[in-house]
């Protein structure tokens, strides 16, 4: 643009007739800049460069935000991270502790059962006689499973009769069991028939021996005095003395082959067996 040009006439405070100039033109031109400085016109690659200048600090601007923004992020989510790990760490002392704390309720509740069952098991033991014999089964106010004389295996008392004879029959042989609330020996395994085969022994001859609670009640047809059928057969393999209806066990013979079938009413010792008073843990 090109500048703009003010023209001023000058008046003279005299009043009076200018000085004589050329006649021609009395009128005097003056140029008068205009108020205030010049100023420049910025040209286009000027005007781009500020542009360029304000963007980028705008940009930088944004991103001091934004960077401001992030670190905050940052340190909150730290912040948060940390709380929680410290949550998780306290939730997971609680948590073995309630596991330390169930386990050992679980041991107690565990005792506690197995005190209740021992102490059922010898309730039942005791209602089984009339008379309970305290002083037999609780010497010195200290009770045993087992009474005076009696053997214990495997959570049973076993009482093998060693008197002089006159020794007694099948029938009053179970009879004397059933005074002391037992019953004839019933053999389940074949440990237990070596227990046995260990705790009698020799007396008056060879064809003597100890009752046991098997008898003959058809013909091969053996059954205990709990009214089980015999699957063991542990009879000997030879034939040994009379038979008859009533099993005796034979002292110094194979375990496995130790049985002998002999005539009920021949006298002989035996084997009489019971619960234990106290039930082994």
């Amino acid at each position: 643009m090109e500048e703009e040009i003010n023209y001023a006439t000058l008046y003279f405070k005299n009043g009076g007739a200018a000085p004589n100039e050329d006649k021609q033109d009395s009128t005097i031109y003056s140029e008068v800049k205009p108020k205030g400085a010049a100023t420049s016109v910025p040209t286009d690659g000027e005007a781009a460069a500020r542009s360029h200048f304000c963007v980028l600090v705008v940009c930088l601007g944004i991103l001091c935000v934004l960077l401001l923004a992030a670190i905050s992020a940052i340190i909150y989510i730290s912040v948060v991270i940390n709380q929680q790990k410290a949550n998780l760490s306290n939730l997971t002392a609680e948590n073995q502790l309630l596991i330390t704390e169930r386990s050992i309720l679980e041991r107690e509740t565990e005792e506690l059962t197995r005190v209740r069952d021992n102490l059922n098991w010898t309730l039942e033991v005791i209602l089984t006689f009339n008379t309970f014999p305290v002083n037999d089964f609780c010497p010195d106010k200290k009770c045993q499973p087992c009474q005076t004389h009696w053997h214990l295996f495997q959570e049973k008392c076993y009482l093998f009769y060693s008197e002089d004879s006159p020794w007694k029959t099948w029938q009053e042989s179970r009879t004397y069991c059933k005074t002391t609330a037992a019953d004839l020996v019933v053999i389940d395994s074949l440990h237990e028939q070596e227990f046995i085969s260990n705790h009698t022994k020799y007396y008056y001859d060879t064809f003597h021996g100890y009752w046991l609670g098997l008898y003959e009640i058809q013909h091969q047809n053996w059954v205990w005095v709990d009214g089980r059928n015999d699957t063991l057969g542990y009879w000997l393999t030879e034939k040994f003395g009379d038979t008859g209806q009533c099993a005796l066990v034979i002292p110094g013979k194979t375990p496995s082959h130790s049985w002998d079938p002999a005539d009920c009413i021949m006298q002989n010792r035996f084997i009489c067996e019971r619960d234990a008073l106290i039930k082994s843990n």
